[in-house]
């Protein structure tokens, strides 16, 4: 009894070990029939132009920077009347805010210029009136006929008139400046293009309440006939960064299309890392140096305003 209970110890602790490796064989020979064998990629690397390159990420911007229309105030859109793709001139209207509370305003601020106007015409009246008993008294020659009490009181009238003249005067003006003021407030809430370009994107509608700070503009606009690259060049690379510096860009995706850069300037301010996919788990702990490169915009095949491309910066070595 005690030899076949020894037997089954023993037994049982070499059975374990060997039964953790036959659990790992199953698994690995499982996970290889599940993993395809490692191929090519689907599209080869985007080849080097130049035998001495620095290499970055960039992003097809319109030229001169895209600019994010906002609204001077959170209000009701009451109209859009541009569309994608429409070009605009600087001036011309995107889009229109409500300003019925303006023109309610506007409405009364309009009476109560009548109102002030009609307080002149009777303050001149009054001092007309006022000016012409003063004249009457200071015109007789006797002293006996007029007291001297008479003829300060009518000269204080006076004064007192032509102070309320001018204070309705006042009134006048005030109410015209709360008017001037009321019309730049409306022609404010109407959105007009800062400049010239092509609308790129429209995210507003006309009913929506747009805000002062949303995720997304108002709208894009740009000038796409040609555009402009914002390479990002990794901070250990910038000094080989210099002025005039020839580069090729290709699209992400399709190497073949690749074409000729200009250069524009260099950003001199190392920022961090900004992502270019929109995940916000991207770490962002490297920093760049930002290089703005021109380009005509090809035709064939197409780009678009915010493709990624692979950019390659003909640099020395360090």
């Amino acid at each position: 009894m005690g030899i076949f209970s020894k037997l089954i110890r023993y037994g049982t602790i070499v059975a374990a070990p060997a039964g953790v490796v036959a659990i790992l064989g199953i698994a690995r020979l499982q996970a290889e029939r599940q993993m395809p064998p490692a191929g090519d990629p689907p599209l080869p690397p985007a080849a080097k132009p130049y035998v001495q390159s620095v290499s970055a990420t960039g992003i097809l911007e319109a030229l001169s920077e895209n600019v994010s229309i906002g609204v001077p105030q959170a209000g009701l859109v009451t109209e859009v009347k541009v569309k994608v793709n429409e070009s605009v001139k600087i001036g011309d209207v995107l889009f229109r805010l409500d300003d019925r509370d303006l023109r309610a305003q506007e409405v009364s601020a309009k009476a109560r210029l009548e109102v002030a106007r009609a307080n002149i015409a009777v303050s001149e009246a009054q001092l007309g009136k006022t000016k012409s008993q003063l004249a009457r008294l200071s015109a007789v020659s006797d002293p006996r006929a007029v007291s001297v009490e008479d003829l300060e009181n009518r000269r204080q009238d006076v004064a007192v008139v032509t102070a309320q003249l001018d204070s309705a005067r006042a009134g006048v003006s005030a109410v015209e400046g709360e008017l001037k003021s009321l019309t730049l407030l409306i022609d404010r809430l109407t959105v007009r293009a800062p400049r010239d370009g092509t609308v790129i994107q429209v995210n507003i509608r006309g009913g929506e309440y747009a805000a002062t700070a949303p995720k997304e503009p108002a709208m894009i606009i740009g000038e796409t006939d040609r555009l402009q690259v914002r390479a990002d060049v990794d901070e250990q690379n910038a000094t080989r960064i210099r002025p005039g510096q020839r580069g090729r860009a290709s699209l992400k995706g399709d190497p073949s299309v690749n074409f000729p850069l200009d250069f524009v300037r260099v950003e001199p301010y190392v920022i961090p890392k900004a992502s270019l996919t929109g995940a916000g788990t991207e770490r962002v702990d490297t920093r760049v140096l930002q290089v703005i490169f021109s380009l005509d915009r090809p035709e064939n095949p197409p780009v678009y305003v915010g493709q990624q491309v692979d950019v390659f910066i003909e640099a020395p070595e360090h």
